[in-house]
């Protein structure tokens, strides 16, 4: 396999057998797989067909509740020269559109089943962040008009006009309803999330909900929805359809899954350095309709790590009673995860994601897996329909030692038909084995395939620029990251 010398190789070949089928080369890509391909057909596994969301139809859906706002501010807004009356209209305009921003940042984050497997939780969280930014950018502009508009009116400084205005209860609490909002986007900005611990940042994000409670107070008194209505209850029963959907999602469903499925940890194994593989056994696991590609979010109920929900991948197919992860320790939550025993009580809440087989559009395939990325990949390979030679694995990592799962993928190719090959040498070397040329002479007829991408960030970014150059259209690379 390229990028590896032989040297690097060779003391790997007795603990990954199949490392011994490896092409030795340090120059150019080796052209045969490395397990090849059986005469036998794949079992055809039909996943579940859900209701879907696509993000075409939620940017619309947001598009559309946004005019719909505008439209009832123009409803109320009386015409006028007047530098006041300007400065008022604008502060109610943008009031509004940060009130339905927050709902819709809300809504994004409620972990709606149709809206999660449609769009992709990575997705909603990029939306989610990148709509916070507008919402204060509303906010700012809300704050700054409303002054210049009642200094306008009343023929005072800005400071006193503040002033006054804070008497006013309502104001006063949209104000400390706009503070709650900046202190959560501060600390959500990248240069401080690193400093914040996951605790101190989860509990400052439920103080949204407090900071939407009190726009929504303020909102009432305003003029556009109090006056009005019609508008009155279009926008209240709006916070109630979102407020019954988070109660629902996060945390009646959980709830209810922990009661129904009973999940306790069964056998924690050592996969890799660093990595382990969590198995656990349940009730009715069919009904969690987990498709494979997909992640729960899994909370352990020990002392160290009850309080906090980490989404893991599922590695294999739901397997009757038995569900599994794997997981590679990264930080504190994730190293106490090798240290569960047997018996550990689970809530599992999910599925999301929509890394699955509901996104394939070619018979075929290409999986691109970079470390731990494997575990969804995993799953998929072992269950996308297809015949021998129809699904390709490439497995991207630094050396044999940090391969994980291996027995179970050279099983599956064998079984399947597949072709699975290890990518294995460092990033800065020599040779990329993610190259272009490198991938096109790997798999032939690539720009014919679908890919389904899952590793680190560095590895994704660069495996995505080398197949569009290698001639993927960029709706043919499936992928889920969580930098945004």
């Amino acid at each position: 396999m390229p990028g590896v010398t032989t040297e690097a190789v060779e003391p790997e070949l007795t603990r990954y057998p199949a490392l011994s089928a490896y092409r030795r080369q340090t120059e150019g890509p080796a052209r045969t797989p490395l397990i090849p391909p059986l005469p036998r057909k794949a079992p055809r596994i039909r996943p579940a067909t859900p209701l879907r969301v696509t993000p075409n139809a939620l940017r619309a859906g947001i598009a559309t509740g946004a005019g719909a706002v505008t439209v009832l501010w123009a409803a109320q807004a009386t015409p006028s020269p007047r530098l006041d009356v300007l400065f008022a209209g604008g502060a109610h305009l943008t009031g509004l559109l940060a009130g339905y921003g927050i709902l819709v940042m809300l809504f994004l984050m409620a972990r709606v089943p149709a809206v999660e497997h449609g769009v992709g939780a990575d997705r909603l969280a990029r939306h989610h962040a990148r709509g916070g930014r507008h919402v204060l950018t509303l906010c700012a502009a809300h704050v700054v008009l409303a002054l210049l508009g009642d200094a306008a009116h009343t023929g005072t400084d800005l400071v006193t006009t503040a002033t006054d205005l804070l008497g006013y209860p309502g104001i006063a609490a949209a104000a400390a309803g706009t503070l709650i909002l900046v202190t959560v986007g501060v600390s959500s900005a990248r240069a401080v999330r690193r400093r914040v611990g996951h605790g101190t940042w989860q509990g400052l994000h439920l103080l949204t909900y407090v900071a939407a409670g009190l726009a929504f107070a303020h909102q009432l008194a305003g003029p556009d929805i109090a006056y009005s209505p019609a508008g009155l209850g279009l926008w209240s029963l709006l916070h109630a359809t979102v407020a019954v959907l988070l109660v629902w999602y996060r945390l009646v469903v959980p709830a209810r899954q922990a009661l129904r499925h009973g999940l306790r940890v069964v056998d924690v194994r050592v996969e890799a350095p660093g990595v382990v593989s969590v198995v656990m056994r349940g009730r009715d696991l069919g009904l969690l309709h987990a498709e494979p590609g997909q992640f729960l979010r899994w909370r352990f109920l020990t002392r160290r790590l009850w309080h906090t929900a980490l989404p893991f991948s599922l590695s294999a197919p739901v397997d009757g009673d038995h569900i599994r992860i794997t997981v590679q320790a990264v930080g504190a939550h994730t190293r106490r995860v090798r240290r569960l025993r047997r018996g550990v009580r689970v809530v599992a809440t999910g599925p999301f994601g929509a890394l699955t087989a509901h996104r394939r559009t070619r018979r075929k395939v290409l999986l691109l897996a970079g470390g731990v990325g494997i575990t969804p990949l995993r799953a998929l390979f072992e269950t996308l329909p297809g015949g021998p030679g129809d699904i390709t694995l490439l497995y991207r990592a630094s050396n044999a030692e940090r391969l994980v799962l291996c027995e179970e993928l050279e099983s599956i190719a064998r079984t399947r038909g597949a072709a699975l090959h290890y990518l294995l040498g460092p990033s800065d070397a020599a040779f990329d084995p993610l190259a272009p040329q490198a991938l096109r002479n790997l798999v032939p007829e690539l720009a014919d395939h679908d890919v389904y991408l899952c590793g680190p960030p560095g590895m994704t970014a660069a495996a995505t620029r080398a197949l569009a150059r290698a001639g993927v259209p960029e709706d043919r690379v499936h992928a889920e990251s969580f930098t945004y």
